[in-house]
């Protein structure tokens, strides 16, 4: 006889989000790494350009974080910092996105294979939602349809990781 599955509490269903939210930022972050090294290894080596505004080219992440610690501590961030600050936020955003995934988990009990991607497209329209009016993206019609295309690919696959994370985590609970 199978036994079926206790749902979580409140509590446990946060915490397996967690750990799901760090499952799917792992996967992401491979992802997005794969993809890096290939668009490095097809680029053609050319003249390094003066830059004046490092943090003008950072991505949103690093912007974000610079903001956020300008206003804490009322220093300047310096430039060499754009990659710690960028790796930081995605993975405390990722990994802290992971509850809302477990929570509607406990309420929906969806099937991961259709809450997870669904997941990681809500995800990525909340980035644009609470980027833009920071002025730190423009809206999606803004970009290059291959550019959405990789950024939503990223997303169906961070709402992927982190259901099966949680169902990972879930099962052996």
């Amino acid at each position: 006889m199978e036994t079926m599955r206790k749902k979580p509490t409140l509590i446990g269903s946060v915490k397996l989000g967690l750990a799901a939210g760090l499952v799917g930022t792992t996967a992401m972050t491979a992802l997005q790494e794969v993809m890096a090294r290939r668009r490095r290894a097809r680029m053609p080596a050319g003249p390094v350009m003066a830059e004046t505004d490092p943090w003008s080219h950072a991505p949103a992440p690093a912007q974000l974080a610079k903001r956020v610690m300008e206003d804490i501590t009322g220093r300047e961030i310096a430039p060499d910092r754009i990659p710690v600050y960028t790796n930081a936020m995605h993975w405390a955003y990722g990994i802290s996105m992971g509850p809302a995934y477990g929570l509607a988990q406990r309420w929906l009990r969806g099937r991961a294979r259709l809450l997870g991607p669904a997941f990681g497209l809500g995800v990525w329209a909340w980035s644009y939602a609470t980027l833009v009016p920071l002025g730190l993206y423009k809206w999606p019609w803004h970009y290059r349809a291959a550019a959405i295309a990789k950024d939503v690919s990223y997303h169906l696959l961070y709402g992927t990781g982190t259901a099966a994370g949680y169902e990972l985590f879930a099962r052996k609970r």
